[in-house]
Formats: C-alpha cells, structure tokens, sequence
C-alpha cells in the first residue's frame, strides 16, 4: 500500500488544480476514438464479460483457456468493439471476481482485445467496506462516509484502491506500455440499490468519493490513460438531479446513460429519448463525451429489436459507444447480446451494417 507522507498532500493539491485545467483524460487514445466515432456517427458496440463466457460456454471452466470465442462473433462475425469488466471482487484479494471470472484470465482478455484493436471498460460491484456486505447492501446510510478521509474505513478503502490499481497497472501491451482503459467507477448512483447511492450518501459526499479515487489512482499511483466515465441510471423523475452529482469537469470523460429495455417498447423508447436529449446538453455545455455505457433487453424476445427499437433509440444522438450486458452460462435466460441461432441474431447483424456500428 502506498501512503502520502504529510509533505505529500500539498504536491497533490496542487496536481489536482492543475487538473482542474484540463479534461481528466489525455486527448489521444481511447478517448479520442470516441469522439471521433460520436461525431462520425458510427458508435462502438460493447457487450460485458463477451471473451469471458457466453450463453452456453465459460473460458473460466475451459482447461485450454482458448479467448477466442465470443458470441457476438457466433451471431454476426465480429468481435464487439469494447469489451466490458468488473473488478468486483479485486478488493478483496480474491482470484476471481463475483461472476466468476479469474482475474488471471480477465487480464489476459483485456491484453488480447486491446492488441485487436478494441478498447476495454471496467467498472467496480465492490463490497461495502461498511458492513461487509455486497456491492447491494443498502443497510447503512453511512458507508461512504466511512470511506472518506476521517472516515473509520479510510485506511481499508486506499488499501482496496491499491489493489485496484495492482490488477490496472499489470495491464501491459506487449511493448510493456500501460493499457488504456474506460474506467467507470460509482455507476447508477442516481439510484439507490448500492451503497454509494443516491439515498445512502450526500451530494457532498459522493463527489468527494469520486475525487478522492481519481486522486489515489491518477495522482498517487500514477495511472495513466484513463477514461473516466460517469454514468447515471435512467429515473422517470427529476433525472437531472443526477448533475448535483458531478465530481466536476477535471474529473469526468465521457457522460453515459444506464437503461434498460423492457416488454413496455414504447417506455424504453421514452426513457431513452429523455435521458440521451438531457445527457446530449449537459455534454456540449461541458465538452464531454455522450454514450450508452448500459442497456439491453434480457432474453431478447424480440426477433426485430435491434433494427426495430434500440435503432430508433439511437437514432440523432451522438453516441460514441453503446454496451449491453452480460449472456451469463449458468442463467439461461440472462443474457443480453445474441449468439449463434438466437432468434434475434440475423437482425443484430442486420443493425451493425444498417446503422453503422463499429465491431472488430
């Protein structure tokens, strides 16, 4: 673990008013893909753990370890642009994280996306550091505090942090350079099923949350390259409450909307359409990137929604990324991306060469 000695604090406040200058992220790299692809209007398709595991397959369980497979190449005969991670788990020294992915392997897909030309996100489900609980234990109002400076967990949380940082910084292409990464910590906090929600935490105190990791993990450790992305969730009441959690400029990247389908087409395209025109403006007012950083309807019911409603969702907004979830092995009806003979897989396929969707 590493520590500031007191001499410290004032190179880092002054290193974060220096940041405070310019956008949180340098102007190359991934960052600049997505801007350029939003202002192009050819928008990066992810999909979550899709190296990892698919509907009927998991790399974990796979002696070989083969990374090869994905099955949004089954369905369409490309690998999605961004592949999305979770650390859940990475806190706690565990070697595989709370889906089951070996951090090991999780490593080596983000080496091998990277060198194909993709990017890779990562969020965080991790623990409360509170009350012991999951990412979900909503039991205590005081868990975020408790993690900021004074705070009884501070000293567990920066050790936490290092941890994270250990696994970031190990990310190495094969000329040993660090890894650029989207990194989008504290997602969904206009909500309140986690425990830096929105009812479980003060304006006041999530943003000095926020500032505090950017500060440890770019300032301390040095991490370079990363894209910090900030991504509320989708509420059918008072959504722009989210901006009074804005960290600020010096500290966000890229802008995202979290929303997820339903039977109820019309509602998803409603709530879309609201989040994306909020989101759109607060993004030209700030310089920053727009994306749909979460979506997806489960099951995939609907042989037509890719061309038939996430289409029209999209459709005028500058988008520079849009990611669906998750096509767990073990959850045969929790997936979110098509495979091989899925009934919407025809029409994915269709969708990326009608609306331009930039896969690998």
């Amino acid at each position: 673990m590493i520590k500031l000695k007191p001499k410290t604090w004032l190179a880092a406040a002054c290193a974060i008013a220096l940041a405070a200058c310019k956008p949180a992220a340098p102007q190359d790299g991934p960052a600049a893909r997505l801007r350029a692809a939003a202002e192009a209007g050819t928008p990066l398709y992810g999909h979550q753990d899709d190296l990892m595991y698919g509907h009927a397959w998991n790399a974990n369980l796979d002696e070989a370890r083969d990374l090869s497979r994905s099955d949004v190449k089954d369905a369409c005969g490309h690998y999605p642009a961004i592949l999305g991670l979770d650390l859940g788990g990475i806190e706690l020294g565990h070697p595989r994280n709370l889906d089951g992915n070996d951090f090991a392997l999780m490593r080596q897909a983000a080496v091998e996306h990277h060198a194909r030309g993709g990017i890779v996100t990562l969020s965080w489900h991790l623990r409360n550091p509170l009350t012991g609980g999951d990412a979900w234990d909503v039991s205590s109002d005081r868990a975020v505090a408790s993690v900021l400076p004074g705070g009884e967990k501070h000293a567990l949380f920066t050790e936490w942090l290092d941890r994270l940082a250990d696994w970031i910084l190990s990310l190495k292409d094969a000329q040993g350079a660090q890894i650029p990464v989207v990194w989008r910590p504290w997602h969904e906090h206009s909500g309140s099923w986690f425990w830096w929600g929105r009812n479980l935490c003060s304006d006041e105190e999530f943003n000095a949350l926020w500032r505090m990791t950017y500060d440890h993990l770019v300032h301390v450790r040095g991490i370079e390259g990363m894209v910090w992305a900030i991504s509320p969730n989708y509420m059918d009441r008072d959504f722009e409450q989210w901006e009074t959690r804005y960290p600020g400029d010096a500290y966000v990247d890229v802008v995202g909307l979290d929303c997820y389908a339903s039977a109820d087409r019309e509602r998803y395209l409603r709530q879309m359409n609201a989040g994306l025109s909020s989101l759109q403006r607060f993004c030209e007012e700030h310089g920053k990137i727009l994306a749909v950083t979460e979506t997806g309807l489960e099951s995939l019911p609907d042989p037509v929604w890719w061309t038939g409603t996430l289409s029209e969702a999209l459709r005028g907004f500058p988008v520079s990324y849009v990611l669906t979830w998750r096509n767990a092995s073990d959850r045969p009806t929790h997936f979110f991306a098509p495979f091989a003979g899925q009934a919407s897989a025809d029409d994915f396929a269709a969708w990326i060469r009608q609306d331009k969707i930039t896969v690998l």
